[in-house]
């Protein structure tokens, strides 16, 4: 497997991915560079400085994954990703206490005018008078966006005895809660906050989060603080609110344009900036690097997913419990693919059991995967999956019970074309032996692996004799056989395993043995 590095990485996360893959490292390359480059390699690793762009992404021929060495992918187009099934993965918890330290940092210089004092001293003046500052105990911080950069900035602004308040909308009140920190809406937080500091990605929905009419609703004399992404903060509107007084001070690390050139607030004395350097620890470009190397390993080795941004995110413990499941789910998707025919509209997922607990949006998209990559040409994996189906018009939906009397856990298939719906239903013995046990109603009990002749007929005396002997008689050798029926002398389901591929002409001949009414013939 080969990756190929664009951007400087910390040398501990290049020697752990040489360990077990093959490594290049090309630095500085441009949009059409890296077109031409991207060919061959299985994954891309980039910082911030590396433009993974819609062209770049479709010029890869290989490409499985894309790893971003810190926590934000704004410099990655992960719908393009998306749609081509490569994963973009990043390093969420590997720069979390280096950015809110300097978040922290960001505050205190802010409240003491530390970097204002420090140059006029070295010019040799003694301003004590002008650089009156202020103390954070018992001032309003809000935070906006609590993940994990959020929280370890609440925890230290607790510890100088700040009144934390947050907004995020994907937080519940009790885990806010549990963390000491109180959830107010997003006009709360900015009509009561002190100090206003944000930790949350840069998205259409929070791009220019804070504009004209959010300075116009806040504090006199708040101060803005953006360790997080430039863009959030509207630059213009900030300037403008700096210029009437309303805002008394910002800190700010990231800018809609790097570097930012000509940038008016730079010209502000109550403006503080550094180059980005939030995550700029030695401590977190290695834990970073070392991160994201792992990441990838696991993937490209064994097929693990951590730290996935265009997929759900998944505990390494839950991922081995879902495999056996999603395995399963992808047998009975390309089992139905070959069995019924038709125009999918519909495609349906039922838990019994157990798996209810789980998270099951994975097992879905592998059933998906394993219809789709049966009828079409182009590649569907777990990450597209969904996807493809959606731009063909199939509607997916997922029902669960956690009650069930045969099986300690059962997935059922049902999907629905313009000619018929076809139903297949699968389960998990001893944790990872996978079984279809029921075949449109018809219970069964087969391994869905190697070769398998299916034959819808009725159950009468002589005919698995017969589509036997026929077999035989081609030298077609078979190695287990299923029956399942529902009444006697009604339709019956034949299941039979075999050793090799049988040709169109066999099928052809037992079509023509007497009360056979259909057959499938299907691979794994």
């Amino acid at each position: 497997m080969r990756v190929i590095v664009t951007d400087a990485l910390s040398n501990k996360g290049i020697e752990r991915l040489r360990q077990e893959l093959e490594v290049d490292v090309e630095l500085e390359l441009d949009e059409d560079e890296l077109c031409e480059k991207i060919k061959g390699y299985d994954a891309l690793v980039v910082r911030s400085g590396t433009q993974v762009t819609e062209k770049v992404i479709n010029a890869a021929d290989k490409l499985k994954v894309i790893g971003r060495a810190g926590v934000g992918v704004d410099n990655i187009d992960l719908a393009a990703a998306t749609r081509k099934g490569i994963l973009v993965i990043n390093a969420p918890e590997g720069n979390t206490i280096a950015a809110a330290e300097h978040t922290v940092a960001m505050i205190l210089s802010l409240s003491r005018n530390i970097p204002e004092a420090n140059y006029s001293l070295k010019k040799g003046k003694w301003e004590r008078k002008k650089f009156m500052g202020v103390e954070v105990k018992g001032k309003v911080l809000g935070i906006i966006g609590l993940g994990r950069i959020g929280y370890e900035v609440a925890k230290r602004a607790k510890g100088m005895e700040m009144k934390v308040i947050g907004f995020d909308p994907y937080i519940t009140n009790e885990e806010a809660q549990k963390r000491g920190i109180d959830i107010v809406d997003f006009k709360t937080l900015i009509t009561t906050s002190d100090y206003i500091t944000i930790h949350a990605p840069l998205t259409d929905k929070t791009r220019h989060l804070l504009g004209e009419e959010e300075f116009a609703l806040m504090k006199e004399g708040v101060r803005i603080i953006n360790c997080a992404r430039g863009g959030i903060v509207d630059e213009e509107a900030l300037f403008n609110a700096m210029q009437e007084s309303k805002v008394a001070g910002a800190a700010i690390d990231v800018f809609e344009e790097e570097p930012p050139v000509g940038n008016k607030l730079l010209e502000l004395d109550n403006v503080i900036v550094t180059p980005h350097l939030g995550a700029s620890t030695a401590e977190a470009q290695v834990n970073v690097a070392v991160d994201v190397a792992e990441s990838i390993i696991q993937l490209l080795n064994n097929g693990s997913v951590k730290n996935a941004v265009n997929m759900s995110p998944i505990s390494m413990e839950e991922w081995n419990y879902l495999r056996p499941f999603m395995n399963l789910a992808e047998k009975l998707g390309k089992f139905y693919a070959q069995f019924k025919n038709g125009r999918i509209y519909k495609v349906e997922m039922n838990y019994q059991g157990e798996i209810t607990e789980h998270q099951t949006s994975l097992i879905m998209s592998s059933a998906l995967k394993g219809i789709l990559n049966t009828i079409l040409q182009e590649p569907v994996n777990i990450i597209n999956a969904s996807q493809v189906a959606r731009e063909r018009g199939i509607k997916v939906s997922e029902s669960y019970s956690r009650e069930i009397e045969d099986y300690s856990n059962l997935i059922t298939l049902r999907v629905y074309s313009d000619k018929n719906t076809g139903e297949v239903r699968g389960t998990i013995f001893s944790k990872k032996n996978a079984r279809i046990v029921n075949i449109d109603d018809f219970n069964i009990d087969l391994i869905p692996d190697g070769y398998i002749l299916l034959a819808y007929h009725k159950d009468q005396p002589g005919i698995i004799g017969k589509v036997s002997s026929l077999l035989g008689k081609n030298d077609v050798n078979i190695a287990a056989m299923q029956v399942g029926r529902k009444n006697i002398g009604g339709e019956a389901l034949m299941a039979l395993t075999v050793d090799e591929f049988v040709p169109e002409t066999v099928l052809k001949e037992i079509t023509e043995i007497q009360g056979i009414k259909d057959i499938k013939f299907v691979t794994f």
